[in-house]
């Protein structure tokens, strides 16, 4: 396999060409600045032998080994552990150890010395190496340049001047979508998913840092004042009790759901790093938790409320306080978790229930507002709630429904994640037609004489093997024969192809493929015929 060097002068685009593979090809994906949740304990990474990290003797030696998070800061905290030169090292011997079993893969690396001091570029230069036996190793560097150029198979040079070009071992002009797509090879990486995910993840999320000893501290204190200020309350204020415990449990809630943008930034890139097995699992395992998490705060609302006034002690009471609060927080979820928004987007959309409800509900002053925008009430489920209340004030709301309240309550607070994901379905089918026509102008372009060169050029005899997937419109005996006396003066017969094919009648496979891509030639030269 190979190594290849993206070489270029600061703000050149390097890092964007890297990005641009990473985005044609779902490669392992290590970035100059690559975020890790800082509160991962190092010793509980899945699958993963810490000991073989250069440095891992010293936390040994002071008794640390089993303590040491990863460090580094999100959503604004500190948090001190391995230092960035430590996390680098231990990025690049995660992916080492993960890619060991599989071969053919595309790893991708930018910047892997940045931050790393002199004494382990040795460490790092012999991981290179060992892995580019069984892998495609592409990566970017501003450091050791020219002893990674003389290592590297191939150099690839970015310019900031013509951003449309590359220059490839020297030969200047080679179109840089062409080049994309030549670097663009390799197996995606399979995942063994395993039980050692899951108590992963549970360690992780319900570590000291993790976030929910932080809220069950917070709302030990918030429901205790509530406790303190609302008790003995007087029947006739029930109304007034239930929006200070919905408001108790919004604000007990709401740092925890406000930080899931971050959590999916960091544990996006962690999976590009082959930390865990899969960013669907992870994203289903936090919604999960964070729901149940809702619904405990709800259990405490509940019997809260039930202690200081004692009007609230039917299950249907119970049921549409739960659902009242997921309508309020389910829009923190999704934006957090399903989209790409940045974090104060989310956090402005993921107010907008609170804020509408506010405004909307009619449940702040019942009876009022302008005739035709008041009908809006009913697309929120604190209306229905309000109409439940004994006494005057569900007497006072205007338009209850006379039966089935907690149903048409339960139907409005499902409203906003039933929109959600009707849209995400049409974004999905938009993204899935447009996917299918940008592959089949790819395979077009991977069938081109450029693209072929290019292969030949960067993987040498190896890139028959993909060029015979792709099938490419050439006739390979005699690009292979060419490509050797001019470049390599190797000599790649009808052979040595032979030899590269997977199948026991290699020799008739090829001699098919070579018929079908004369077949191909022929029916293009047809066409410009015709036109």
């Amino acid at each position: 396999m190979t190594l290849t060097v993206c070489v270029g002068a600061s703000g050149s685009g390097k890092t964007t060409f890297l990005n641009d593979v990473h985005k044609s090809h779902k490669c392992t994906y290590i970035r100059q600045y690559h975020n890790l949740r800082p509160y991962i304990a190092v010793s509980s990474i899945p699958n993963f032998d810490p000991s073989r990290l250069p440095y891992w003797d010293l936390y040994v030696k002071e008794k640390k080994a089993d303590g040491i998070i990863v460090g580094g800061t999100i959503a604004g905290q500190f948090m001190a552990g391995l230092s960035g030169g430590q996390r680098k090292l231990l990025l690049f011997e995660l992916i080492h150890q993960r890619t060991a079993a599989q071969d053919n893969l595309l790893i991708v690396l930018d910047e892997p010395f940045a931050g790393v001091t002199d004494d382990f570029v040795p460490f790092i230069v012999g991981r290179l190496n060992e892995m580019r036996k069984n892998h495609n190793v592409l990566l970017v560097t501003n450091d050791h340049v020219e002893t990674l150029k003389e290592m590297a198979d191939n150099t690839v040079t970015v310019s900031a001047i013509d951003r449309s070009t590359v220059k490839i071992n020297g030969k200047g002009g080679v179109d840089r979508a062409m080049a994309l797509l030549a670097m663009s090879i390799g197996d995606d990486y399979k995942h063994s998913t395993n039980n050692s995910d899951l108590a992963f993840f549970r360690s992780v999320e319900f570590s000291r840092n993790g976030g929910i000893p932080n809220v069950a501290a917070f709302a030990v204190f918030a429901f205790g004042l509530f406790l303190l200020m609302f008790w003995n309350s007087k029947p006739g204020s029930d109304a007034l009790v239930l929006i200070a415990g919905s408001m108790v449990s919004f604000f007990t809630a709401n740092p925890y759901f406000l930080q899931l943008p971050d959590w999916r930034i960091y544990m996006c890139e962690e999976a590009e790093a082959l930390l865990h097995s899969s960013k669907s699992a992870n994203r289903l395992m936090k919604t999960l938790l964070t729901l149940s998490l809702l619904f405990v705060i709800t259990c405490v609302q509940f019997g809260c409320m039930e202690l200081v006034i004692g009007t609230f002690s039917t299950p249907r009471f119970f049921v549409g306080m739960l659902f009242d609060n997921v309508s309020l927080l389910i829009s923190m979820v999704t934006l957090g978790l399903y989209t790409d928004l940045p974090d104060q987007a989310v956090q402005i959309l993921g107010a907008m229930p609170f804020l509408l409800m506010i405004f909307f509900s009619t449940t702040f002053s019942p009876g009022a507002g302008v005739a035709g925008l008041k009908a809006l009430r009913y697309l929120f489920s604190r209306f229905y709630l309000w109409c439940m209340l004994p006494g005057e004030i569900g007497d006072q709301m205007e338009g209850c429904p006379e039966s089935n309240t907690l149903l048409y309550l339960v139907m409005s607070s499902l409203l906003s994640p039933v929109l959600f994901v009707v849209w995400k379905a049409g974004v999905g089918l938009y993204r899935r037609l447009h996917h299918e026509k940008a592959s089949a102008s790819r395979r077009e372009s991977m069938k081109s004489m450029q693209f072929a060169e290019l292969q030949l050029e960067l993987f040498g005899d190896k890139a028959l093997r993909n060029l015979k997937h792709v099938g490419s419109a050439h006739d390979l005996s005699k690009l292979a024969a060419s490509y050797a006396e001019s470049k390599r003066g190797l000599e790649i017969t009808m052979k040595d192809t032979d030899e590269i094919s997977d199948d026991d009648d290699a020799q008739g496979d090829y001699d098919k493929f070579v018929s079908f891509l004369e077949e191909g030639k022929e029916m293009a030269d047809e066409k410009k015929l015709d036109s």
